[in-house]
């Protein structure tokens, strides 16, 4: 049995090899909902839906984001249709009060419809669909994740890392916005000062999260401080991580990030943008996976193989190293 923590596409493409290592049967992945976002009444999971479109065969893989061959004329129309009425693209918040009326899980990542800033594919937009009309019907967000990941035929057990709201806001030189408006909107531009989980402290881990951090857990490369902070941020998860063997694999060669914004969102947040302020920040990890190339000194456990992945035989051959290292410690 293995927990792997996922978020962005750094777990999820070693997800794509992990059967090399992991029984699929005994892997269970929690998944990051900081995320998540309402889109005009409708609630988008990017990187829950990533890990349910790669199990089901289903995801696109030249963006790791969406449904493979997916169409758009619903999201194309939107475009066309605030464009002919003069009406500016955004991203579009709704206002304050209605940030927090209504659905709970909607709560401080609300936008409009008009012009929606995030590509949705027509299929896409079904999932979102099926997925808020089944909260809506009096669900948990678990609940309604185990159903979507049995539609798809998912071989993982698939968690949400909370059924409370959590909302990742980074703080700009320009103020504070979504990480969604940050990355997807502004193309991860603006200045990083601070990045806040807004709604972590009244959140908590489900029982199942719980229960699933028993089992070792694999931290893959995902962003430290939006993919995994999180969940960090959730009252008893990192307390969990510390009573069970944990392995992690740097996103990072030294000081070179592989993908994304994560140093620079370390970096604004003061943490040293490298393997070492990866480390730093994953205290509990208890061995690390580095690529060849990565001479940093950890004072735990350390397995080196080629970390870049390009395709799933990379993913088997780290996932074969995660599995090394986790012998070492367990």
């Amino acid at each position: 049995m293995v927990t792997l923590l996922s978020g962005g596409t750094g777990t999820p493409k070693l997800l794509d090899g992990a059967d090399a290592a992991f029984p699929p049967a005994g892997t269970t992945v929690i998944a990051n909902t900081g995320d998540d976002v309402e889109l005009g009444g409708f609630l988008v999971c990017p990187d829950l839906d990533t890990v349910l479109f790669l199990g089901g065969g289903e995801l696109d893989r030249e963006t790791w984001w969406g449904i493979e061959g997916d169409t758009a004329a619903t999201h194309e129309e939107l475009f066309a249709l605030a464009d002919a009425a003069g009406i500016d693209r955004g991203p579009r918040y709704l206002p304050d009060d209605a940030q927090v009326r209504g659905r709970d899980l909607g709560r401080w990542r609300r936008f409009s419809a008009v012009a929606e800033f995030m590509q949705i594919g027509d299929r896409d937009r079904a999932v979102h669909l099926t997925r808020t009309g089944l909260l809506d019907e009096g669900r948990s967000l678990t609940e309604v994740t185990r159903t979507l990941a049995e539609a798809f035929g998912v071989p993982w057990r698939v968690l949400p890392m909370s059924d409370d709201p959590v909302a990742t806001m980074v703080h700009t030189a320009e103020g504070p916005m979504h990480f969604q408006e940050f990355w997807v909107a502004r193309d991860g531009e603006p200045t990083v000062e601070d990045v806040e989980f807004r709604g972590a402290d009244s959140a908590a881990p489900t029982d199942a999260v719980l229960d699933a951090l028993v089992d070792p857990v694999v931290i893959g490369p995902s962003n430290p401080v939006t993919s995994i902070g999180p969940m960090l941020a959730l009252d008893g998860f990192e307390a969990a991580l510390a009573e069970t063997p944990v392995v992690a694999v740097s996103p990072f060669v030294e000081d070179t990030v592989f993908s994304g914004p994560a140093a620079k969102l370390m970096a604004g947040t003061g943490s040293e943008p490298s393997t070492a302020g990866v480390a730093e920040a994953y205290s509990f990890a208890d061995a690390f996976v580095l690529d060849d190339a990565d001479r940093t000194d950890i004072d735990r456990p350390v397995v080196r193989t080629d970390t870049r992945m390009d395709d799933a035989d990379d993913a088997a051959r780290i996932a074969r190293a995660v599995r090394e290292a986790l012998e070492v410690v367990m």
